[in-house]
């Protein structure tokens, strides 16, 4: 049973679809206790980092997540994933999860060289260290992008960049926590391989 946490933030509809399509059973929920009888957990996140941060403490999830990632397999997506980083400066300096080495910075991108932020579309991934969720098979694959910040200083946890004038991180883990600053759900065959290696996947 894959848990997806409903903190009122996410596109929740196209991943529990996607989901259910590779053969997970999916809780959609925000109840902690109903949660804990999943075995992992998907954060999503789309808008802003502040809001979502503050979504999170409200809902008192943050303790509940950093004690999920000390026994079971965690993904967060797009802004999910960087929530799961130590702070993002986007509209202000937030303190994030704090479960994975680094920082949320805005993208640096050459207007001159025809890249504008958002980086909305598909891109392809470059493995810089293989995993369980992005073997090396996995090198090439286009996976569908929209955002304007991303991690750095994050070089401990990197499993894979993409390309937008400056190598971006897009796929991160340590441990048994992951991250795709990409969306699996909107990414086709190649993103519903990567839920399935998720939801199959044993330590």
């Amino acid at each position: 049973m894959i848990g997806v946490l409903d903190y009122g933030v996410g596109n929740l509809f196209s991943l529990k679809a996607s989901l259910k399509a590779v053969g997970a059973e999916v809780m959609v929920s925000s109840d902690q206790k109903a949660l804990k009888n999943c075995d992992r957990l998907i954060l999503p996140g789309v808008g802003a980092f502040g809001d979502a941060s503050a979504r999170l403490q409200e809902g008192n999830f943050v303790p509940f997540l950093q004690n999920w990632a000390k026994e079971k397999p965690l993904l967060g997506i797009c802004l999910g994933m960087q929530l799961l980083f130590e702070e993002s400066e986007e509209f202000g300096l937030h303190k994030g999860l704090g479960l994975l080495p680094g920082s949320v910075r805005r993208m640096n991108a050459s207007e001159e060289a025809g890249l504008k932020l958002p980086q909305m579309g598909w891109n392809r991934l470059e493995i810089s260290k293989e995993s369980p969720l992005l073997p090396k098979e996995c090198q090439g694959e286009y996976m569908y992008f929209v955002h304007s910040f991303a991690a750095e200083d994050c070089d401990d946890c990197l499993l894979a960049t993409t390309d937008y004038g400056l190598p971006v991180t897009a796929f991160v883990g340590k441990g048994r926590v992951f991250g795709a600053q990409f969306h699996p759900e909107k990414s086709g065959e190649a993103g519903l391989k990567l839920l399935e290696r998720f939801a199959n996947w044993k330590e």
